[in-house]
């Protein structure tokens, strides 16, 4: 597979002859997997110190849950959560990246200094194009089937599901470019679990994973987060999302096999690991 384009990233510029490791970073009382574990600011910056500590790649931190059928933050209530944390954090080594869909978040994280806004909304939102668009900061460009509070109601449809997402994508991201982004700010996320049902739509996206990806000479990197999920409770019976990690460890290094350029995890030691196994194979292989 070809080695997708170097992502501009704010500060820094992200090349992916590896997988990266996006570390989670929620603060935020309600989040399916580990809600309230770091909404205490202390417990936060101990936890992003782990993370760098165990190899991660990029921070992303959130403030706002998007779990099925979350309810929004209020602006002010995200803006607490996320801005002091984004400033505490601004000397780490790595990039930060801001988990929000609201323009106002995105203009205040950029300002204090956040170098990547990952959208579950695909900058769809009136302002978010504008707020991201003079800045150097990376994009995560996601699709999703609906939003948060409807999005697994009833069972989500699709004819084809990759060549659904990559046309939602082809079509967001001549947007961006329209707007003057630059291709080398762009990622993509086909949005795992994000209106897709748990086996068939979500298990063909990772089968398919370079074909949900607007084409390219240069690939555009893709990120897979399906860290948790439900979809990965749904093959090995684990209803709790912390005994899903081995689970979210295999659907990584599945991410990997199918060149995902960023994979976001709960779990980074574990994670960290499992693809420097994973590459060793790989390189092995490439020398015959």
């Amino acid at each position: 597979m070809a080695i997708p384009e170097s992502l501009q990233c704010g500060r820094f510029t992200l090349s992916f002859e590896r997988p990266l490791v996006m570390g989670i970073l929620n603060v935020t009382p309600d989040s399916f997997s580990d809600g309230g574990k770091y909404a205490v600011r202390g417990e936060a910056i101990r936890q992003a110190e782990r993370m760098m500590l165990d190899g991660v790649d990029i921070i992303d931190i959130g403030g706002e849950s998007t779990r099925p059928g979350a309810p929004p933050v209020p602006l002010d209530e995200e803006l607490e959560r996320v801005i002091p944390l984004v400033e505490a954090l601004h000397g780490a080594k790595v990039p930060l990246s801001i988990d929000t869909y609201k323009p106002e978040v995105m203009r205040h994280a950029l300002s204090a200094g956040a170098d990547l806004i990952n959208d579950i909304w695909g900058f769809r939102m009136p302002g978010a194009i504008d707020a991201v668009r003079d800045s150097a900061c990376g994009l995560c460009v996601m699709h999703m089937l609906g939003e948060p509070q409807t999005m697994q109601l009833g069972e989500p449809a699709y004819q084809d599901v990759v060549a659904e997402v990559r046309a939602f994508l082809e079509d967001q991201i001549a947007t961006l470019q329209a707007a003057g982004i630059a291709k080398n700010r762009i990622s993509v996320d086909p949005g795992f679990g994000f209106g897709k049902a748990m086996v068939e739509h979500n298990y063909a996206l990772l089968a398919h994973l370079p074909d949900t990806a607007p084409r390219a000479e240069k690939p555009y990197p893709v990120l897979a987060g399906m860290s948790r999920k439900s979809m990965l409770g749904a093959v090995t019976g684990r209803t709790t999302p912390s005994d899903r990690v081995a689970a979210s460890v295999a659907a990584a290094v599945c991410a990997a096999s199918r060149g995902a350029a960023i994979i976001r995890v709960h779990d980074v030691a574990q994670t960290v690991d499992a693809l420097k196994v994973w590459a060793a194979m790989r390189d092995a292989m490439r020398r015959g």
